[in-house]
């Protein structure tokens, strides 16, 4: 009899050393000390974007151009148009962006958006082909079409009741299509020396290259859901100077070569709005 007590004892020993052990593990596994993993959000941080932009003011196309003497000897001289203008409305971009933090973003983004200039000349020289003792007046327009790739980044400015107001710049490249100049002449009559028939109109052609392209941006955006910002902003660009148009094909087969205008580099000053898109 005693050995069965002395055997029960030591099961009842055992079991509450087993409840015991079993306490201090569980306290082991779910202390509250211990760290607790976090899932990681995959693509968290980027975003979608589109934008439209109108040009309240923009600036760039030749003040001048090079005039062709055959001789001989073959020289050139300068000439200034009377008046120059270069207009751009709307503009439009889509891109992809990503934020690093809260206050730092940056995306890329395509370009595109098109213009045009217009020139006037006069001189007291006959138009060609018109009338001794005239003079001549003509009308120049010229079409340019811009698409090309920037890097920007922006520095957002914290967040209060939905809007967040931000500062960027920007760095790319812009291919600049400048189509043909098209220029109308017309006679101008002087005293004794009528014009007769209306001169023929001439056509240079156009230039396009890959051009160096900055920006400085500045807005405001605002939280209309979690995922969709509302974008609203100013942006200033400038894109580096290069050829407008060269001599017309007469004036080349006479001798003349390389470009007759070179552009200042087309500067834009545009309010922009657009959306943003957040990939969560």
């Amino acid at each position: 009899m005693f050995t069965r007590i002395a055997v029960g004892s030591c099961f009842a020993i055992l079991g509450m050393a087993a409840s015991a052990d079993a306490a201090d593990l569980d306290e082991i596994i779910y202390a509250k000390e211990l760290p607790v993993t976090q899932p990681v959000e995959i693509g968290s941080g980027w975003y979608l974007r589109g934008d439209l932009g109108y040009s309240f003011k923009t600036a760039g196309g030749a003040t001048g151009y090079r005039i062709f003497n055959a001789g001989p000897p073959a020289s050139y001289g300068a000439g200034l148009f009377d008046s120059s203008a270069l207009s751009s409305d709307w503009s439009g971009s889509v891109g992809v962006g990503y934020h690093f933090t809260d206050y730092l973003r940056a995306d890329a983004t395509f370009e595109y958006s098109t213009g045009k200039f217009a020139g006037a000349t006069s001189s007291a020289t006959p138009c060609v082909g018109g009338p001794a003792g005239t003079g001549c007046v003509s009308t120049d327009t010229q079409n340019v079409e811009q698409y090309g790739f920037m890097a920007n980044a922006y520095a957002d400015l914290g967040t209060f009741v939905g809007f967040t107001p931000y500062v960027g710049a920007g760095a790319g490249v812009t291919r600049v299509t400048w189509d043909r100049l098209n220029s109308t002449y017309r006679c101008v009559p002087a005293v004794g020396f009528p014009c007769g028939a209306a001169p023929a109109g001439t056509s240079n052609p156009g230039q396009q290259d890959w051009r160096f392209t900055y920006a400085l941006m500045a807005g405001l955006s605002y939280d209309i859901s979690e995922n969709v910002k509302l974008d609203l902003g100013y942006r200033y660009s400038k894109i580096k100077s290069g050829t407008q148009f060269k001599f017309d094909a007469a004036t080349a087969a006479a001798g003349a070569t390389g470009a007759q205008a070179v552009d200042g580099g087309i500067e834009k000053h545009e309010v922009r709005a657009g959306l943003r898109y957040s990939l969560w």
